[in-house]
């Protein structure tokens, strides 16, 4: 089968190569990979700057796709059956992250397209635990990037447990960003989405999925907007998503007293300015928010099956798995909102 590998440590490093075509056993399922998506942490892997890289490898964890075969063990998954997966291939079993099915927590996980193949292929094996069976008013494409709309999910009702009325400001109108403002609509939050100028383009898609109110901090003042939408008072959640360490260094000033910062962008760096005085004077929590767990893919599906989040309006690019180097430039360059690969037709 045809596979982009990313062959050694370091930039690029990546080539279409003709692999073996994985075999399913025990309780694995092979599918054959319609759609799947590119993440800003495949571009950190690509960029050699993701350490949790087991090379030679397959990324991609985005993906949809179509039951091929089954293991001898697997009762519920079909061939033939319209699915997606979660990104957990392996996990101890044992450790309490595991016995609170919190795999995303498991110290010695193994996910697809980090530490064993993913699904910038053909064909990509996953776990029967994995999987997730496709209602039919979810689409091959849209079920490609429910993973970005779980992680959003996770962070928003599943971490910070926002309400009806509640004020987020979401900072990065990134796929992951504009995912998310969908999630709080969903349960009628008021939504806010920050980015830069070269970012216009999304705001406006954030404006036109239903976001109250859209701000290009380069240009306007942000704390001041922000403040004055909130009645002085300022918002009860922040959720960064852009992963830039110019964008936490007074994210405080967004948020109320007692506000909630949840962190959900992946830095280059590990270690970045944060104003650690504002958490003690003003009693800020600070949340993190690390992928996804099984809960969170029941509750994400069922928001998408109830059409409450258009995920097919974020994917502005569709190409087939030949063209990757072509795919990975336009979402470096941030001409595109979702890019997509295809390597295989429907």
């Amino acid at each position: 089968m045809k596979a982009l590998v990313k062959t050694e440590p370091g930039y690029n490093k990546m080539k279409l190569l003709e692999i073996e075509k994985p075999v399913p056993k025990d309780k694995e399922v092979l599918i054959k990979v319609i759609y799947t998506g590119i993440c800003g942490t495949d571009i950190h892997g690509f960029k050699g700057e993701y350490d949790r890289l087991k090379t030679p490898l397959v990324l991609g964890h985005e993906f949809s796709g179509i039951v091929e075969a089954v293991g001898e063990n697997v009762t519920e998954v079909q061939e033939g059956q319209l699915v997606t997966s979660e990104t957990t291939f392996a996990t101890c079993g044992e450790c309490e992250s595991c016995r609170n099915k919190e795999y995303n927590l498991c110290l010695n996980r193994k996910g697809l397209g980090s530490q064993v193949n993913g699904s910038f292929a053909e064909y990509v094996l996953t776990r029967e635990e994995s999987v997730h069976i496709l209602d039919d008013k979810i689409s091959l494409l849209a079920a490609s990037i429910t993973e970005p709309i779980a992680c959003g999910v996770h962070a928003s009702l599943e971490k910070a447990q926002v309400e009806k009325n509640d004020v987020a400001v979401i900072v990065g109108p990134g796929p992951i960003g504009l995912c998310l403002s969908q999630v709080l609509k969903s349960v009628e939050a008021k939504v806010i989405v920050v980015g830069i100028t070269q970012d216009a383009e999304r705001l406006k898609t954030a404006k036109e999925l239903g976001a109250d109110m859209v701000i290009d901090s380069l240009k306007e003042d942000a704390t001041a907007l922000i403040k004055e939408f909130t009645n002085g008072k300022g918002a009860d959640y922040c959720f960064e998503c852009s992963g830039a360490a110019p964008a936490i260094r007074n994210i405080f000033d967004y948020l109320k007293q007692k506000g909630t910062l949840v962190q959900m962008g992946v830095f280059a760096k590990s270690l970045n300015e944060l104003d650690m005085n504002s958490i003690v004077q003003r009693e800020m929590n600070v949340i993190g928010s690390r992928s996804q767990k099984p809960s969170t893919w029941h509750l994400t599906l069922e928001l998408m099956r109830q059409g409450k989040i258009d995920a097919e309006r974020l994917i502005t690019k569709i190409y087939p798995l030949d063209k990757w180097e072509e795919a990975i430039e336009q979402v470096m360059a941030g001409n595109e909102i979702k890019v997509v690969l295809q390597p295989n037709k429907e």
